[in-house]
C-alpha cells in the first residue's frame, strides 16, 4: 500500500495531472451550477477530450475531477433557485433554499462548501484504506439486499414531512412510486401506462420531474407574490453572513463525521450512489435530532443542509470502489467513466492495483487535491454566486424559467418533455397550496424504479419471496426499515403524551 501511495503521489503531483485536476474541478463546478446539466452530460462530452490526452491516469483524473466538481457545484442551484438539476442535490434544497430565502444565502453556500469538502476528503481517506476490503463487501450485496435498501430509504419518508403531514407524505410517496411504473417494466419488456404515447415508453425523466416539483412552482410563486424575491440578507446588494460561528461549526461537526462515513459506505454499493446517500443522510439526522431541532428541519436547519451535502460527496468517492476494484459501475455517471476507461485500454478490476498502480493510486491522491481545489475555488466566489438572489424579480423569473425549460429539454432532447414539465408544474403548485410535501413524491419516483427492478430479479432468482428469509442481510435491512417507521412514531406519541400531562398539571 505504501509503495502504491508513493507511485500515486509522484503521478498525481506531476504538472499535467495537477492541471487536469484543476481543469476538471472548474468545468464540473460551473456545469453543476446549471440546473439540468448534471455530471453525466458533461462527462459524456469530455470523453473525446480525455481520450486525446493519451495518458489513462491524466484522463481519469480529469473525468473524476469533473464528476465530483459537478456534485460539489450542483448544490448552488438547489440552494439559490430551488432548482436541483442533479438527483444527489435534491435534499440540499430542503433546508438550503429556506436559508437563502431568509437572507442567509452566503452562510448556506459556505456550509455546503465546507460539508462537501469534508465529505469528499474523509471519503478519499476511507477509499485509500478500505478499497480492497470493501470490494468484497460490495460483491456480497445482491438484488435482494438492494431491494431491502430501497425499502429502508422509503421507510425514512416521515423525515421529509412537516409536522402533522406524515399521512400526506405517504400519499405523495405512493404517487411517486406509481409514476415510476410508467414505461417499460423490469419483468416484461412492454410499455405500461403510456396511454399510447411513444414519448412515455422510457418513463418520465427525473430532470423534468425535479424541475416541475421545485423550480417551476417557485417561478409561479414569484409571479404571484412580488415580496417573495426580497431577501433579508442584502444590504445595498452586499451579501452578508458568509462566515459560520463557532457554535454552528460545533453543531454540524458530528453531522459531517457521521454522514461522511455513512455516505461513503452507501456509495460503495453498486447502484446506490449519491442520491440515496443524501436522502438517507437527511432522514437519519432528522430522526436522531432533538425535538426542538426536528422542528427546524425543512425551515432552514444547518444540520439539514450539512447532512445531504456531506453524504453525497462522500458517496461519490465511495462509488469509485466498485468501479476501480471490481469493474462494476455504481451509477450512471460511473458507467460512463467505465466506458472511458475501456476506451483508454484500461481494464478496471481486482488486478488494476497490481497491473496499473500508477492509475489506481493517482486517482485516489487526486481526490485529496481536487477537494482542496474545490474549496479554494468556491469559498472566495460565494459572495458573487450568492448575488444571484439580488437580481431584480423581472429578470430572475425569466432566468429560472429559461434554465428550467432548457434543462428539461436537453435531458431528453424531446419537446414533449416541455408539455409534461408545464403540466406537472401546475399540479405541483396546486399541491403546494394544499400543503402537500413534494419531496416524498420525488423520492418515491427515484427509488421506485430501482425497488421494482431489484424485487423482480430477486423473485426470479428465488422463485418467490423466500429471499427475505434466506438472506440474513436482507432480513436485517427490512427489520431496520420497520424500526425507522416505529421509533419516530413512538417518540412522537410520547412527546404528545408528555405535553398532555403537562397541560393537565397546569
Amino acid at each position: 500500500m505504501l509503495e502504491g501511495l508513493m507511485i500515486g503521489l509522484s503521478t498525481a503531483f506531476s504538472l499535467t495531472n495537477i492541471l487536469m485536476v484543476i481543469g476538471g474541478c472548474l468545468i464540473g463546478t460551473f456545469i453543476g451550477m446549471l440546473p439540468g446539466l448534471g455530471p453525466m452530460s458533461i462527462i459524456a462530452i469530455m470523453i473525446p477530450v480525455a481520450i486525446t490526452l493519451g495518458d489513462p491516469s491524466a484522463a481519469l483524473i480529469l473525468l473524476a475531477g469533473v464528476y465530483y466538481g459537478a456534485i460539489f457545484g450542483g448544490s448552488t442551484s438547489s440552494i439559490l433557485l430551488n432548482a436541483p438539476g442533479v438527483a444527489g442535490t435534491v435534499a440540499s434544497s430542503f433546508d438550503g433554499y429556506p436559508m437563502a430565502r431568509a437572507g442567509m444565502a452566503g452562510k448556506a453556500l459556505t456550509i455546503a462548501a465546507i460539508s462537501s469538502f469534508m465529505g469528499g476528503t474523509i471519503g478519499a481517506i476511507l477509499l485509500m484504506v478500505f478499497a480492497p476490503m470493501l470490494s468484497k463487501v460490495a460483491l456480497s450485496f445482491h438484488s435482494a439486499e438492494y431491494f431491502a435498501l430501497m425499502v429502508v430509504g422509503l421507510s425514512a419518508i416521515a423525515a421529509f414531512a412537516g409536522t402533522g403531514n406524515v399521512a400526506k407524505a405517504l400519499m405523495m410517496t405512493l404517487l411517486g412510486l406509481m409514476m415510476a411504473t410508467v414505461g417499460e417494466g423490469a419483468l416484461f419488456n412492454m410499455p405500461r401506462f403510456t396511454m399510447g404515447l411513444m414519448d412515455l415508453q422510457s418513463g418520465f425523466s427525473f430532470i423534468t420531474l425535479a424541475m416541475a416539483m421545485f423550480a417551476l412552482p417557485e417561478a409561479i410563486f414569484l409571479v404571484m407574490n412580488p415580496n417573495r424575491s426580497a431577501q433579508g440578507g442584502e444590504d445595498g446588494g452586499k451579501i452578508t453572513g458568509l462566515r459560520i460561528s463557532g457554535q454552528e461549526a460545533r453543531k454540524i461537526a458530528p453531522v459531517i463525521g457521521r454522514q461522511s462515513i455513512q455516505g461513503f459506505f452507501i456509495g460503495v454499493l453498486p447502484g446506490a450512489g449519491a442520491t440515496i446517500a443524501s436522502f438517507l443522510g437527511y432522514a437519519v439526522e432528522r430522526n436522531i435530532a432533538t425535538e426542538e431541532e426536528q422542528k427546524e428541519f425543512g425551515k432552514g436547519s444547518i444540520k439539514g443542509l450539512a447532512a445531504p451535502e456531506t453524504a453525497n460527496n462522500a458517496a461519490c468517492t465511495g462509488s469509485f470502489v466498485p468501479l476501480l476494484t471490481l469493474g462494476i459501475p455504481g451509477s450512471g455517471t460511473t458507467a460512463i467513466l467505465l466506458g472511458a476507461l475501456i476506451a483508454l485500454n484500461v481494464t478496471p478490476g481486482p488486478r488494476l492495483m497490481v497491473d496499473s498502480p500508477h492509475i489506481f493510486w493517482a486517482v485516489i491522491i487526486s481526490m485529496y487535491i481536487g477537494n482542496l481545489v474545490l474549496l479554494v475555488l468556491n469559498l472566495p466566489l460565494i459572495p458573487y454566486i450568492a448575488k444571484v438572489l439580488s437580481i431584480p424579480r423581472n429578470y430572475l423569473i425569466p432566468f429560472i424559467l429559461f434554465f428550467t425549460l432548457m434543462g428539461s429539454y436537453i435531458g431528453q432532447n424531446n419537446a414533449t418533455e416541455l408539455l409534461i414539465l408545464v403540466g406537472f408544474g401546475i399540479c405541483a403548485t396546486v399541491l403546494r397550496f394544499a400543503d402537500y410535501p413534494l419531496a416524498p413524491l420525488l423520492i418515491g419516483f427515484i427509488l421506485g424504479r430501482m425497488l421494482e427492478d431489484n424485487f423482480a430479479r430477486s423473485m426470479q432468482i428465488y422463485d418467490g419471496i423466500s429471499f427475505i428469509l434466506d438472506r440474513p442481510m436482507t432480513l436485517g435491512l427490512l427489520v431496520l426499515a420497520i424500526l425507522l417507521v416505529i421509533v419516530p412514531s413512538y417518540r412522537a406519541r410520547r412527546a404528545r403524551a408528555r405535553a398532555a400531562g403537562v397541560a393537565d398539571g397546569d
